[in-house]
């Protein structure tokens, strides 16, 4: 019969590193567990747990009994299977033998008979103790004989359940990071808070995974950044865009390097570079141009330069192929692969993940019906445009069809109910006093009486407001007379969008707080932006504000980019939800939750026509070009026969 250890069924696929023998070795003498485990294997677990430090030490003397049998080192494994932690017992403590003459008056006595003594009195302790001295010496010996078999370097290309516990391994696992090399991408993208979104792995465990990287740094692929400790938010703009490499591969469009076959120098449908009307000697160079052809600063030039971005990483980097030299072939598999970006890992990834940081990707995943035909159309405008400047030859995407099925489409159900907003609106003026609550509080009275998009407001200006006067009509002989704004919408469409006088009120209120004059008609005023950056951010936030201060300046007369105005009125819209929530209005909640600013411009659209509004009147308003798209907003029919159904139902 075997005197070895019975090994367990199934055998950890673990790795042992230079840690697990020093804290082996520290057992095996005695030394305290719980400064030990903190020194070595605090990546383990809680140093209290009595259960995680008994299997951690189990799977250790598993795993070097297997190294001792693998070599067949019988005795070796015979002398692991000792009990580890009964070595560590504290050793007899014995008096000297100088000590021990005092203490019995054998001072005087020849050494020979203080040692006949010392035996008689403690001999069998003696010899227990010198046998335990010879056993730790031996398991020390055998330990670092193992290291030298045993103990691994972690690399960048191994599993994290072969370097952490099972515990913690799934909940990375389950994160997506499999591999240690994911781990330290993560890190070095996202920086302290990398942690957030991995399940059950809180600032402390993500502490110690960090210090057992710096630990293991020496190895490829392993090293953290030194900037992966500080915030990105803190970092400025040029250190930020140091922080993903330039490369052929998936990274922000500004970062991508184009082979020189790839960059459409002598793409296969290229017109001669004399006839062209373009500048552009390249693929990448003509996208900019058609890019800088529409709004600067719109949503139309920020969508569209997002959906040229992802074209041209998957002809560069997928298909290896210039944009110049695309068939129909090739637009027919980018098509396709819309619908399902793969492999993931490579192009898809949370939206939170900014354009500076290594974590970036172009999806989210695959693109909804709407989404795809929405990015073809893009396509086909791009290379619409090529041709038409005498770049291209002719264009590939006019060949490849979209079905009917994921024709765009206003989803109407994207609006707050008549009650819903008056509740919203009040709540407004519950908001603490400060620049940017005033500013929400007029945005969103604005987005809402107006129905104006987001990049509209963004951009409007004290001089695109009039004051109106028409003479009478009719029996009254009174004059008609209010407010008008001025908007530029899409296709550089210029329409008149009649303004509430109490909202043009609270403009003007507004524009005081900023330290400018109230009169919306001041010639002196024409220029300055309706939504001006919060004048109280030095005292809110004073090294935010320093820092805005060099970028932008402080000019109260400047506006906000669109993504401002989104964030904040997104931020609102979720701590108000939070509130309903929280007084048993969950159906409320949750549809304020998933609410943004285009809601804003629906719910316009929808309370107004319910409410009387002719139709053609509200097609104007809201800047569309055809009058099929407003008429989605028209439900009166629906809801009549909701309601009579609701009767019969009633009945039954």
């Amino acid at each position: 019969m075997s005197l070895l250890p019975p090994l367990s069924q199934s055998l950890s696929p673990r790795r042992l590193h230079l840690g697990h023998f020093a804290f082996m070795r520290a057992v095996v003498q005695g030394l305290d567990h719980g400064d030990c485990w903190r020194r070595y294997l605090a990546i383990e677990g809680e140093a209290g747990d009595a259960r995680v430090v008994r299997a951690t030490l189990r799977w250790i003397r598993e795993a070097l009994v297997r190294i001792a049998l693998q070599t067949d080192r019988f005795q070796l494994a015979r002398l692991l299977q000792l009990d580890v932690q009964t070595l560590g017992q504290p050793d007899p403590v014995l008096p000297s033998l100088a000590q021990f003459a005092e203490e019995q008056g054998l001072d005087d006595e020849p050494e020979a008979v203080q040692i006949a003594a010392f035996e008689a009195a403690h001999g069998r302790a003696s010899r227990r103790l010198q046998r335990r001295q010879r056993l730790v010496r031996r398991q020390l010996d055998a330990l670092r004989w193992l290291e030298l078999q045993g103990a691994q370097v972690p690399q960048a290309a191994d599993a994290v359940r072969a370097w952490f516990a099972p515990a913690l391994a799934g909940h990375l696992e389950a994160a997506g990071l499999l591999l240690l090399g994911q781990l330290v991408d993560r890190i070095n993208a996202l920086g302290p808070s990398w942690w957030r979104g991995v399940r059950a792995v809180g600032p402390i465990k993500a502490a110690r995974l960090v210090d057992w990287l710096h630990e293991h740094g020496d190895s490829p692929g392993l090293r953290l950044d030194e900037r992966a400790a500080l915030p990105r938010r803190t970092l400025d703009p040029s250190t930020r865009g140091e922080l993903v490499a330039a490369a052929t591969a998936v990274v922000p469009i500004e970062r991508l390097i184009v082979p020189a076959g790839l960059d459409g120098r002598d793409g296969r449908f290229r017109r001669p570079q004399a006839q062209c009307l373009l500048a552009a000697e390249d693929d990448l160079a003509a996208v900019q141009a058609w890019i800088a052809s529409k709004t600067p600063g719109s949503h139309t030039q920020r969508a569209y330069r997002k959906e040229a971005e992802r074209f041209v990483l998957w002809a560069i980097v997928q298909r290896g192929r210039a944009l110049s030299s695309m068939t129909q072939e090739d637009c027919v598999a980018y098509r396709d692969f819309l619908a399902d970006p793969q492999p993931a890992s490579r192009w898809c990834a949370p939206r939170s993940r900014e354009r500076w940081s290594p974590a970036w990707r172009p999806f989210e995943g695959p693109l909804s019906p709407s989404a795809q035909r929405h990015a073809l159309t893009v396509l086909k405008n791009l290379y619409g445009f090529l041709v038409d400047q005498n770049y291209l030859m002719g264009n590939p995407w006019s060949a490849v069809s979209v079905p009917r099925s994921i024709a765009p489409r206003i989803q109407t159900a994207r609006s707050l109910s008549s009650a819903q907003w008056r509740r919203l609106d009040a709540e407004l003026d519950q908001l603490p006093p400060g620049s940017a609550h005033h500013r929400l509080r007029v945005a969103l009275r604005l987005l809402y009486a107006t129905g104006l998009r987001l990049s509209e407001i963004v951009a409007a200006r004290a001089g695109d407001l009039e004051w109106v006067e028409f003479p009478p009509e009719g029996d009254d002989g009174l004059p008609e007379q209010g407010w008008m704004l001025r908007v530029v919408g899409k296709g550089r469409r210029v329409r008149q969008v009649p303004v509430p006088e109490d909202v043009v009120r609270q403009l003007s209120g507004y524009l005081v707080s900023r330290g400018l004059s109230g009169d919306l008609q001041d010639p002196a005023q024409r220029e300055v932006f309706l939504l001006g950056r919060a004048t109280d951010l030095a005292e809110r936030a004073p090294g935010l504000a320093a820092h805005l201060a060099e970028r932008t300046g402080t000019n109260p007369r400047g506006g906000i980019a669109g993504s401002t105005l989104y964030d904040q009125l997104k931020a609102h819209f979720i701590r108000t939800a939070a509130a309903w929530r929280a007084q048993g209005d969950e159906r409320s909640a949750l549809r304020l939750e998933r609410a943004s600013t285009h809601w804003l411009r629906h719910s316009h659209a929808s309370h107004t026509i319910a409410r009387g509004l002719p139709i053609e009147i509200a097609q104007q308003n809201l800047g569309h070009a055809s009058l099929a798209t407003t008429t989605v907003y028209v439900t009166t029919e629906q809801r009549q026969r909701l309601q009579a159904m609701k009767k019969v139902w009633g009945k039954g």
